[in-house]
């Protein structure tokens, strides 16, 4: 072989081989995991999914062909389960994990300081110390926040607008939530303003919620209020039938509980938050660490009415209400 042939054959084996390698390592099925503590067959659970699969493959990856996920789903209110399926998500050795609430977040921090987690579902990522800041998280862990909590100074207002009728309320919580104490305090402050008397209960079964739900029944001109939470998402169900059961006005703070029944709903557009984590997923297999990754706020809230609820109740929904809904159930 002549000189000139060898180094031509040479230098396109040299470029050759980094493509090779470069085409490989791109075949390669990467691996994540997901947490979550909304059980699989709840049709919320389903919904989510979908948004994060969708936001995975806008950004070019396909689940079962070049990204595995293992799930792991845990009952709301069980942490004992939570923390065996985050230890036995880190033994898979995951590239980053999907944290779905405050305590599969907690339950993975415990687990490893090491690898990457993107949360979702989460109100108060500073206050749990998941995160430093919102603009620099450091760490591990960054993701999506569902509430400003100045928020939640609306919820009791649009209580009284609704049903002008109530002066007091109930407001259903999960003790472990730290968020649930920031919010009530927002609430606190705006509930005399109204001429709402605001009473705070930490539930964390079904048998607590029915108790607590009875108990403001037996009062009058009462109203409900419900937190955001695993809990109050699992037995959400419950709390609208037993709200219908004793003719109880419920602000809920997701357009979900208005789809089942319930009556007003204030919030952010949770399915969006599962769609953009697909993108942060997307971007930390590509290389980037969480802690460069700010935690992201909603970009959309949503009002949302049941008008057939309403009629139930005997409510006249005001026209000026009515006209500042995203969308009106009838």
């Amino acid at each position: 072989m002549r000189r000139r042939e060898f180094i031509t054959l040479l230098g396109g084996a040299a470029v050759a081989w980094p493509l090779a390698a470069r085409a490989q390592q791109a075949d390669r099925v990467r691996r994540i995991g997901v947490l979550s503590t909304v059980p699989a067959d709840d049709s919320e659970s389903q919904v989510r999914m979908a948004a994060f699969h969708q936001g995975l493959q806008e950004t070019g990856w396909v689940v079962g062909r070049t990204l595995r996920v293992d799930y792991r789903w845990s009952g709301a209110g069980d942490a004992e389960q939570v923390r065996q399926y985050a230890n036995e998500l880190i033994a898979l050795k995951p590239e980053v994990i999907l944290a779905v609430t405050t305590s599969a977040v907690g339950a993975l921090q415990q687990a490893t300081r090491t690898t990457p987690i993107v949360f979702v579902q989460v109100s108060d990522a500073v206050g749990a110390g998941f995160v430093e800041s919102l603009a620099r998280p450091g760490g591990n862990t960054t993701g999506f926040t569902l509430f400003e909590f100045g928020l939640s100074a609306k919820w009791p207002e649009l209580l009284k607008e609704i049903a002008p009728n109530v002066t007091r309320a109930l407001v259903l919580r999960e003790p472990t939530l730290t968020s649930g104490i920031a919010q009530f305090a927002v609430m606190q402050s705006a509930g005399p303003l109204l001429g709402v008397e605001l009473s705070p209960v930490g539930v964390s079964g079904a048998s607590e919620i029915e108790r607590a739900v009875t108990a403001m029944a037996r009062r009058s001109n009462g109203g409900l209020i419900v937190l955001p939470g695993s809990l109050t998402l699992l037995h959400r169900k419950l709390i609208i039938t037993l709200a219908a059961q004793y003719r109880l006005p419920a602000v809920y703070p997701f357009r979900y509980h208005i789809n089942d029944g319930g009556l007003i709903s204030y919030g952010p557009d949770t399915i969006e938050q599962y769609r953009r984590a697909g993108g942060y997923i997307d971007r930390i297999l590509k290389g980037e660490k969480p802690a460069d990754l700010p935690v992201q706020a909603p970009t959309k809230y949503e009002l949302v009415i049941n008008l057939k609820t309403a009629k139930t109740l005997g409510l006249e929904v005001p026209d000026k209400l009515l006209a500042r809904a995203d969308e009106v159930i009838e």
